[in-house]
């Protein structure tokens, strides 16, 4: 007497909702913006980024795309200041659609903010520093970056960077053929 029967009970269970998310590959591109897609020359303003230089943002976005055509397994990691001071998702909506489409994660999150008292010892960290912690948490082998920030890559990880000069970015017909040569070595592992 009095008691209730689960049986009875009806319960409906919410189905887990199917998030999109692409598979993690095994060769990763590190990208930086400024000094890579467009000048180093960019400030923060209240409208957004602009550029204080010739040309327009992300100008030389179309050569990668065109790079990475040949190139399909390659995946990209942001690397760059736009994540951390506008969020992931602005940074990456302001790529080229084939570009986005590849970013598969940031080597900064905002929950670091959370977990660093002083943010400084993000911002005191070199990008070398940066990359090869994200990809030793990642486990990843198979990884180069594009970058302007050649501070911090010892003769052990140079192998590993593709240096751009900050003015000319992927505009430059030699950072074109020497990230085509550090993808072929990367792919042919």
């Amino acid at each position: 007497m009095g008691q209730k029967y689960l049986s009875s009970i009806t319960i409906t269970y919410c189905q887990p909702r199917k998030i999109f998310m692409p598979a993690r590959r095994e060769q990763v591109l590190f990208l930086d913006y400024d000094g890579v897609l467009h000048p180093d020359a960019v400030y923060l303003s209240r409208q957004g980024p602009v550029l204080r230089a010739e040309g327009e943002l992300f100008m030389w976005a179309p050569v990668l795309v065109k790079i990475l055509e040949d190139f399909q397994e390659v995946s990209l990691v942001l690397s760059t200041s736009w994540v951390r001071n506008l969020s992931f998702k602005r940074a990456m909506g302001f790529l080229p659609f084939d570009l986005g489409n590849r970013v598969t994660g940031a080597t900064w999150h905002s929950s670091m903010a959370r977990d660093w008292a002083d943010e400084n010892k993000w911002d005191g960290r070199t990008r070398y520093d940066q990359i090869s912690r994200y990809a030793a948490r990642a486990q990843l082998a198979n990884w180069v970056s594009l970058d302007d920030d050649p501070e911090g890559w010892g003769t052990t990880a140079q192998h590993r960077l593709v240096a751009c000069n900050p003015d000319l970015g992927l505009g430059d017909p030699q950072t074109q053929r020497l990230l085509i040569e550090a993808l072929r070595r990367m792919t042919s592992r």
